[in-house]
């Protein structure tokens, strides 16, 4: 495999706290460039990456020749002029999510990616990586729940608040729950079923500032399948799918399990000892903590998710690889139908899939 060159645009705190602890232990992975207009924030990737040309600008980076691939992990407002160039200049492209602050935007860069040639278009939805979701997935579709009835879920991180960057703040830079988590929980909706969401209705609540805090989203996927999904940046850390269905229950909690975790439909004392022993059973035998304990940030999503792009745009192909773009544009549409709830107090009806006129019909809240 050759070396990828890549540079890394955007050194805020995902960049320094993952991209840039990843990407120079990644074998055949060479972090050629960043950009960065902050100078402190510039001097602590350099120390990262003291081999990298650095710059103050990402225009200098994706313009680069002799570079393979651009990470772009800019402000949100940012992703589209920074994406469409980077495959203008025939670099494969690892996006952030969102993809982008609006689907006139995201369809962009869609289309600039499709128009590539055959680049590598990943967007940073890394959870599909993590193994306590790929095992549910797994799970699931061996119909040990039987009839599927609903899937509840959570996504919420304590005193996120005072941390945030001011453009995550405002809605028209890319702030808010549902860009920052919901966008997340969506895409791995889609990742476990394959539907599209054709149904949306949406409640926030917007304790801190005027862009969305907290949220609760209703769901309906093509197939029938009922999903509620609660996001906050002002509560516990908490990331958590419940799977309901005719004959049992599946949890999966990705701070605290260590595998997924199979309840019967009865709550009886036979099950609740079936529980236990499985839970002893799975501390003991579980490969996942000591992935977890090793990972960057405690997270082993991150580094699958990356070394799957690198080995790609070293390379290795990019027939088939997920999440691609499009992934992005799904789960956006949702984010933006989910807005559209609250301002008109409607559900929001979504028809088609990958088109880029996205057709809605609207019926009021019962």
């Amino acid at each position: 495999m050759s070396v990828c060159k890549i540079g890394v645009v955007g050194c805020g705190s995902i960049a320094q706290g993952i991209h840039l602890n990843i990407l120079p232990r990644l074998p055949g992975v060479e972090v050629a460039a960043i950009a960065e207009p902050d100078p402190e924030r510039r001097e602590a990737a350099c120390r990262k990456v003291p081999n990298a040309k650095a710059f103050d600008d990402y225009q200098e980076v994706v313009d680069l020749p002799g570079l393979d691939a651009v990470l772009i992990a800019l402000p949100n407002a940012l992703h589209a002029d920074a994406a469409v160039t980077a495959f203008a200049h025939n670099k494969h492209v690892y996006l952030e999510k969102p993809v982008a602050i609006d689907l006139d935007e995201a369809w962009d860069i869609v289309e600039a990616w499709q128009s590539s040639g055959g680049k590598v278009g990943q967007v940073g939805f890394n959870y599909r990586f993590n193994p306590l979701y790929r095992a549910a997935k797994e799970r699931l579709a061996t119909g040990v729940l039987g009839d599927l009835v609903s899937v509840r879920s959570v996504f919420s991180t304590a005193a996120a608040w005072n941390r945030l960057p001011d453009w995550k703040l405002v809605r028209e830079t890319g702030g808010g729950v549902l860009l920052d988590l919901a966008s997340h929980h969506i895409d791995l909706i889609h990742f476990f079923f394959g539907q599209p969401v054709c149904e949306v209705s949406a409640a926030v609540l917007s304790q801190r500032s005027e862009v969305p805090d907290s949220a609760v989203l209703n769901l309906r996927l093509a197939g029938g399948l009922l999903v509620q999904t609660f996001v906050s940046l002002s509560a516990v850390d908490e990331d958590k799918f419940e799977f309901y269905g005719s004959a049992g229950k599946l949890t999966v909690d990705r701070y605290y399990s260590v595998d997924v975790e199979v309840a019967g439909p009865r709550r009886d004392e036979a099950t609740r000892l079936k529980a236990i022993k499985q839970g002893l059973h799975s501390v003991a035998k579980s490969p996942y903590l000591l992935e977890k304990r090793r990972a960057v940030g405690n997270e082993p999503s991150y580094q699958a998710a990356l070394g799957q792009f690198v080995t790609a745009a070293g390379g290795g192909g990019a027939a088939g690889l997920r999440p691609d773009l499009l992934d992005g544009y799904r789960s956006l549409r949702v984010v933006e139908a989910a807005e559209e709830s609250v301002r008109t107090g409607r559900v929001v009806a979504l028809t088609g899939g990958d088109e880029a006129t996205i057709h809605r019909v609207e019926r009021p809240l019962k």
